[in-house]
């Protein structure tokens, strides 16, 4: 329900939709899922399952109340601890996974961005959720429905809304991708 994150799906789908089928309306409905998760997922792992586990609430719903929704989205932002050369790189990276009725499926990926060790201190070590330490990191309120700690570690060069969009067009690239 987080504004940066219809608005990611909606212009991800207005970039790619009509490649996806060129006579669909689509019409994004958001909804309020549990992602099966914590706050803040501290893997990987964590992330992709959030982001899947939301998109089929979704579908769940829809077969249950016979909507006629065809795709559904699910996002989730979280951290992904590398171990590197003797260190830790802790890397904030937003997933998406988009499944449809026929039973395709896909997650995307929106890259990923270094953490400073303030954040990863007080969200991988202390377990505060990076909503509440990205607007203390910030001196802000509400980050994450602005532009997120994407935009306030790229000086907003990149936004919540961006990396979010960028995960889902790629979610959704096998969906108009012709087979090579």
């Amino acid at each position: 329900m987080r504004r940066p994150k219809l608005a990611a799906v909606r212009e991800a789908l207005a970039a790619v939709g009509s490649t996806i089928d060129p006579h669909a309306v689509f019409r994004v409905v958001g909804m309020d899922v549990p992602s099966g998760v914590r706050h803040t997922p501290l893997t990987r792992d964590q992330t992709m399952a959030g982001a899947r586990e939301r998109a089929q609430a979704l579908a769940r719903i829809a077969r249950e109340k016979r909507l006629p929704w065809q795709y559904f989205v699910g996002l989730e932002g979280g951290l992904d601890i590398v171990e590197q050369s003797g260190r830790s790189w802790v890397f904030l990276e937003n997933w998406a996974y988009v499944c449809d009725r026929e039973g395709r499926e896909s997650f995307g990926q929106s890259g990923a961005i270094l953490l400073p060790e303030v954040l990863v201190n007080r969200v991988a070590e202390q377990g505060i959720e990076l909503a509440e330490a990205i607007d203390e990191f910030a001196g802000q309120r509400g980050v994450r429905d602005a532009q997120g700690a994407w935009g306030v570690l790229t000086g907003n060069r990149v936004t919540r809304k961006d990396a979010f969009r960028m995960a889902v067009i790629n979610a959704f690239a096998p969906f108009f991708r012709r087979t090579f």
